[in-house]
Order: C-alpha cells, then structure tokens, then sequence
C-alpha cells in the first residue's frame, strides 16, 4: 500500500509540473532572458484593453499571449542590475511590477583602425556627429502602434556571426561605446532582408555608421542596420518581412564588409540574438 500510495504522489507531482511548462507561451520562451543587454517578459493579467507600460519614462510593448493574457516585453540596459520596476496603468489605478536582473558578463573586443579620423573625428566634423546622434535618438524613440509582424526574427543575411553583442571596444587602445549589436561576417554586395515587416524612419549616410536604416516593426521595436554598400529603401517606406532592403558593405567606422544588426526596445539596446534564437548566457 505504502509503494502504491508513493507512486501516485510521484506520478502527481510529475503531472502538476506539465501545466506550468505547457502554460508558459512560445513569446515567453523566446524572449525572456533578464540579463543586462536582455529583454523580461512579465504577465499584466487579464483585462478588457491593454494596460499602459512603463519602463523609466518609455512606453513599453504589450501584447496578448496565448493562454496568458497580457504581456509586457521589456527591453533591459547593459547598464542595468538588481531588482527593476515595470510601472503599469489600467483602469484599476497604477501599480509596479517588480524583476530582478541576473548578472552577464561581456567581454572585450580590441580594434585597430587605420583612419584615425573615426576613433577622434576633426572639430569640423563634430556638428554633422551630433546632428546625426540626435536623429538617430529619435529613431530609437519612435513607438508606433502596430503590432510587430513577428518577434522570431528572420536573419537580415545568412552567414556566421563574427562579433557578439555587449562587447567592451577600444578603438586603438581608446575605449568607446559598448558594441549595441551583432556582427555578421558576410560578402560586399550580399542582400540585407528586413527581420520583420517595418517602416523605415531613418535612411543615409551617417559619420560613424556609414549607410544606415532604421525600421520601426512596431510598439518601440526597431531594427537598426548601418555600414552598407548601398541603401534600396527610402524614409517612409513600408518593407514587408525579408524585403531587401540594401547590401553588405564597410561604410563608416569598419575594418571591412560586414553587416551591423541593432535591435532596440523601449529605446534600449538589447541583444539580437534573443530574437532569433541564438541567444547564449
């Protein structure tokens, strides 16, 4: 009776665990990586309209998932540590979300540039420099209400990734900004294919980027790829998901051809590798 009765409790304890692991949603699955750099995807519950999100003073995406109800899906700083709030507003008032952020670690990348123009641009570059930060600021800021066509991204090009997101670089011995994107080593002239249908919001020639695009997928996720050869798409432009929208290039600050993928979210520089399932603690 004893063996018979410890049998059934097992057999309940496997079964109680099933539901968890089935309730838990594939935008869950995918996505939820709390690290600096990363995203957290947290439960708002059910209601009649989604609620309003806050991270900081940024809105933030929300989505229904199945069998969860609404989503928050928060994009995380590399700067970001300890225990963070989601602020959430419905028609029950205002309240705050509590997650905690996981340690990562980043390594260093060291690189030699030949133009020492790009690692301490002339004083008569520096008003170009800073009128393009500020209109990339606002390309990063842009919260249009569309849902995104998909949050499992499709690769801009098919080829090995060659520098990580979050590294620390120094550009001839000087340290600069944190590396805000993955690298793909990959061909000149090889076509770039948008991750996710999107409207282009930014198209040029910038100093540090050389030919860029930005694409507004929708909710504060927005693709930003720059060094190319040639840009195919123009400010306005609605691109459906793998519309080619340049080709691989070394414009800008680049040792050679490769393509530079951003992904930012609530206007946060997140890893791009959760997004198309290459993400690695």
């Amino acid at each position: 009776m004893k063996r018979l009765l410890s049998s059934c409790l097992l057999l309940f304890a496997s079964l109680s665990v099933i539901p968890t692991a089935l309730a838990e949603g594939f935008i869950t699955r995918l996505l939820d990586k709390r690290v600096p750099g990363g995203v957290a995807v947290l439960p708002l519950g059910e209601a009649t309209q989604a609620p309003r999100t806050f991270f900081g003073d940024k809105p933030v995406m929300v989505l229904r998932e199945d069998g969860e109800g609404w989503i928050a899906i928060v994009g995380i700083p590399l700067t970001a540590q300890g225990v963070q709030q989601l602020e959430v507003r419905d028609a029950g008032g205002r309240k705050e979300i509590a997650f905690a952020i996981a340690p990562r670690r980043y390594a260093e990348q060291h690189i030699t540039l030949k133009n020492k123009k790009m690692v301490n641009p002339p004083p008569q570059e520096m008003a170009r420099i800073e009128r393009e930060m500020a209109e990339q600021s606002r390309a990063y800021r842009s919260f249009s209400p569309g849902v995104p066509s998909n949050l499992m991204f499709d690769k801009p090009v098919d080829g090995p990734l060659s520098s990580p997101f979050g590294l620390r670089r120094f550009f001839n011995g000087e340290e600069r900004n944190r590396h805000s994107g993955l690298d793909f080593a990959v061909p000149a002239g090889t076509p770039i294919k948008a991750p996710a249908a999107g409207k282009v919001i930014l198209a040029g020639s910038l100093y540090f980027n050389g030919n860029t695009v930005f694409l507004d997928h929708g909710q504060g996720l927005i693709s930003m790829i720059c060094h190319m050869s040639r840009i195919d798409v123009k400010v306005g432009d609605e691109v459906p998901r793998g519309g080619v929208i340049g080709a691989v290039g070394s414009t800008g600050r680049a040792t050679g051809p490769h393509m530079h993928w951003n992904v930012s979210l609530n206007d946060v520089r997140v890893d791009p590798a959760i997004f198309i399932g290459a993400f690695k603690p």
